[in-house]
């Protein structure tokens, strides 16, 4: 009973610690809104009234925020849960972003082709997102597991590689619009479901909330998810255990980037239609990081995670023409981050304690 009793305590920590790190980057966030504004300090709760009223409002205030919340949040969840099958392997893809892009890219040739029907037509964009995402997420696991190579070094330069690529094909192949820097419009029967005319807001929702809720059984419910996880609890126990630590990294880094190309074809074919020339990797990518990290890597958890981060990106033009900054956004954001590193840095030294005392005694 005791037993059962102390896990509870720590599940509740897990879940709580996360809430009290948006609460507090809220109210550090206020100071910088009465500077703004020019509040004394006096006002500091109408200051928080303000932020909070102006974030929701932005957000979920009408029908066409809610529906642009949406929009927004759907490659987060994508890009969180890939980045969340990572961490849990003990691996950081900073790739997601360029896994994201060749998904796209997949997604928006595939989108052009005439004739299909649209349920094997969306089908078929989701599998050459797949099969874009596996090979770009591959690349570095394999190099990762054969010569034990950096996986953050070799998925940054795959960004980039991902973009010059993705450009070259479109302002240089027949693939893309002579004259325009795009490829062509994907055809109706590639489209998937709007909520409403004049939003971005689709389906696609529905396929991101599919994914984190499988992976989600995959990594607990599952033989694969277990050695997936105890690879990334620990390389060398695992590896004691009968675990195949180096088939494992090259299958964590497989999935993540499998599900970060889905997740760019799917926005292609829910919100932009086209794939236009990249000036840079999309922000979708590291943002993902940021939504695995508050959801302490859980793929469900990366599903309100990514509603947080989706109303924040939404409301920041309401926020603007509040007189906030939109910049506040982001340092809400960075906040956020900062306070659940620490929690990580603290549970680090606690573990390092606690091996010293084991060896001490």
């Amino acid at each position: 009973m005791a037993e059962k009793s102390k896990g509870i305590k720590i599940n509740w920590k897990a879940v709580a610690f996360p809430f009290i790190a948006i609460l507090l980057s809220l109210f550090i966030s206020v100071f910088f809104v009465m500077w703004a504004k020019g509040y004394p300090i006096t006002k500091y709760f109408t200051a928080l009234t303000d932020l909070i009223g102006t974030i929701w409002k932005g957000s979920f205030g009408n029908k066409r925020n809610i529906l642009n919340t949406i929009s927004e949040m759907t490659p987060l969840i994508f890009t969180g849960v890939a980045n969340a099958i990572a961490f849990k392997t003990g691996l950081f893809n900073i790739g997601v972003s360029g896994q994201f892009v060749v998904g796209m890219l997949a997604g928006g040739i595939v989108g052009t082709i005439p004739g299909l029907n649209p349920v094997v037509h969306i089908i078929l964009m989701m599998i050459s997102g797949i099969i874009a995402g596996t090979i770009w997420g591959g690349i570095p696991g394999i190099l990762k597991a054969k010569f034990g190579t950096s996986e953050v070094i070799n998925t940054i330069m795959l960004n980039y590689i991902s973009l010059f690529l993705s450009n070259y094909i479109i302002l240089k192949t027949a693939f893309g619009v002579s004259g325009k820097a795009r490829t062509p419009i994907i055809q109706e029967s590639a489209k998937l479901m709007r909520f409403a005319k004049g939003s971005t807001g689709n389906i696609g929702i529905v396929f991101a909330v599919i994914v984190a809720i499988f992976i989600f059984w995959l990594l607990w419910k599952t033989t694969v998810g277990y050695e997936i996880r105890a690879v990334g609890i620990n390389p060398h126990a695992a590896e004691y255990g009968g675990i195949n630590v180096a088939k494992n990294a090259v299958l964590a880094m497989v999935l993540s980037g499998a599900i970060a190309g889905i997740g760019g074809a799917l926005h292609v074919s829910g919100v932009t239609y086209m794939v236009q020339d990249f000036m840079a990797v999309p922000a979708y990518g590291f943002d993902g990081i940021a939504v695995a990290l508050l959801a302490k890597s859980n793929p469900v958890g990366c599903i309100a995670s990514a509603v947080l981060f989706g109303a924040l990106n939404t409301s920041a033009r309401a926020l603007q023409l509040n007189g906030i900054p939109k910049e506040i956004v982001f340092l809400i954001q960075a906040i956020i981050i900062v306070f659940v590193a620490t929690d990580y840095i603290m549970k680090h030294f606690e573990e390092k304690k606690k091996k010293g005392a084991i060896i001490n005694g």
